[in-house]
């Protein structure tokens, strides 16, 4: 009898970032952050906020690489 163990080690990191909302459907509870380097937009999930944001909103956020793409986390409103 064989038995396959699979490990699968990922490395995430986090860069700390600031932006401004472009986009955020409360209903949906996704949108997008324009980071103020002037780098590809950033998907946001309502699982990743710690305040509540709004579109126009100045935020910061940690940006964290899967699979998927770029995706912003510990998302708080400026000031």
């Amino acid at each position: 009898m064989f038995f396959i163990l699979y490990l699968s080690l990922t490395l995430t990191i986090y860069i700390m970032s600031t932006g401004t909302v472009k986009f955020f459907n409360t209903t949906k509870g996704f949108g997008f952050i324009t980071p103020d380097e002037g780098d590809k937009d950033v998907f946001v999930h309502a699982n990743g906020l710690i305040d509540e944001i709004n579109e126009g909103d100045k935020v910061n956020f940690e940006i964290e690489e899967t699979q998927k793409g770029l995706n912003a986390t510990n998302v708080t409103v400026e000031g």
